[in-house]
């Protein structure tokens, strides 16, 4: 049994940590001399622009940056609920709670990485003064830890949902 609690454990601050990354990081959409995320854009590793109001389809690109934000809330949450069922829930119950929180965490992080995978075409041709040099990139290594972070959620959301407290 505490094995299967230290592995639980571990799965859930690797699934808060692969959040962070993704969201904090600039690395969504990279290439040979740029790189750019849902906060800034970067060419030439040094000449950053931020991302601001003034970005023709800003809204877009503020539901990205507010699921990410909440998913990686969510976990968060559900990580310091699920410590305090472990001492306050009877023997045998499951951790609904925590479950719950987990798979909304699960379900913003695939929000936001759906809409970036949607709309990435139409935020760069739209924003051509930012994104010229980008048009020769690919999907960097932080939208594909998103995409891992949505199966860690959602994995463990689900492992939540069947396991029981036992003594």
């Amino acid at each position: 049994m505490l094995v299967l609690l230290a592995f639980i454990i571990v799965f859930h601050i690797t699934s808060a940590a692969l959040l962070f990354i993704a969201t904090i990081d600039n690395a969504w959409w990279v290439g040979e001399e740029f790189f750019a995320d849902v906060w800034r854009v970067c060419v030439n590793n040094t000449n950053c622009t931020e991302i601001n109001d003034s970005y023709r389809e800003y809204a877009t690109l503020q539901a990205v940056q507010a699921t990410m934000i909440l998913s990686t809330i969510l976990c968060c949450m559900a990580f310091l609920i699920f410590v305090l069922q472990l001492f306050r829930l009877k023997q045998g119950e499951r951790f609904i709670l925590t479950s719950i929180i987990q798979l909304m965490s699960c379900l913003c992080v695939m929000i936001a990485a759906s809409i970036y995978t949607d709309r990435r075409k139409d935020l760069h041709t739209k924003n051509q003064d930012l994104y010229s040099p980008t048009s020769e990139g690919r999907y960097g290594y932080a939208f594909v830890l998103a995409w891992v972070a949505f199966a860690f959620t959602l994995t463990s959301g689900i492992m939540y949902l069947i396991l029981r407290k036992r003594k």
